[in-house]
Order: C-alpha cells, then sequence, then structure tokens
C-alpha cells in the first residue's frame, strides 16, 4: 500500500487503522490529523476573506479572496513556525509562497487562523459580517 486514508469515525475503522498498522513495513509513515474543518467553518472563513478583500487595503492597494487566502494562510504559518516554502515565479518576476491548503486544516487549526484574522481585522477597521449582526440584535 502506497498510500491510504482513514477517518475514524466507528469502531471498524478503527480496527482497520490498527491492521493496517500491524502489517505495515518498516519504515511506513503515520501520520495523525485532527478532525478536518467543518462546512460552517469554510463558510465562514469565506465570509471573512470576502469582507478582507471588500474593505480592507495594504498599502492602498484592494485584493481579491484569493490573495487574502494566501496572504493569511502565509501568515498564520509564520506565527506557528511552520517552514515556508518558496517557489521561483514562472516569469522568473520573484517567488511565489507555497505550502499547505485550506482545506487541509483541522477543526482547531482553522479555529485559530480565524481567531488570527479576526485580530488582524480589528487592527486594521475591518468589520465581519458576523460581528455587524451581533450587534444589530
Amino acid at each position: 500500500m502506497s498510500r491510504a486514508l482513514l477517518t475514524l469515525d466507528s469502531t471498524a475503522k478503527r480496527e482497520q487503522a490498527i491492521d493496517w498498522i500491524r502489517r505495515a513495513a518498516t519504515g511506513s509513515r503515520v501520520e495523525f490529523k485532527g478532525p478536518a474543518r467543518s462546512l460552517d467553518q469554510n463558510s465562514r472563513f469565506w465570509a471573512m476573506l470576502t469582507d478582507c478583500a471588500v474593505q480592507g487595503r495594504i498599502d492602498g492597494r484592494r485584493y481579491n479572496t484569493e490573495a487574502w487566502k494566501t496572504m493569511f494562510m502565509h501568515a498564520y504559518a509564520e506565527e506557528r513556525g511552520v517552514e515556508i516554502k518558496y517557489l521561483p515565479a514562472l516569469n522568473r518576476a520573484g517567488m511565489v509562497p507555497c505550502g499547505r491548503s485550506s482545506s487541509d486544516l483541522s477543526v482547531q487549526e482553522m479555529t485559530e487562523l480565524m481567531d488570527w484574522i479576526e485580530a488582524w481585522g480589528a487592527e486594521n477597521g475591518i468589520k465581519f459580517h458576523d460581528q455587524e449582526e451581533l450587534e444589530d440584535a
């Protein structure tokens, strides 16, 4: 077996994982991750990115949601001390950061990232929609 993924959501899946570990070749690698981010977290994350795209500016420039996602993922990785890799731009005009995808974040990691975005937003005058809804209630 070269790669496999199990979500430990039942006793049978846990038993299957134990069996795979028992039969794994020496030198095999095992990775344990927390539960994947939720759909609600994903929706809130993209709403936050949209708020940043509409209201935020860096050095007077606006950026789209994908750019904000890249910037926040990069800053979050730096904050956590995660090694950040760079690839050369295809046009040889600089370097491009590469790293984890937001879809790979766990529930806890996504919570931390959104908390980080909220803190950045508070420092930079971003009003997030969920904050407006709470204030209007």
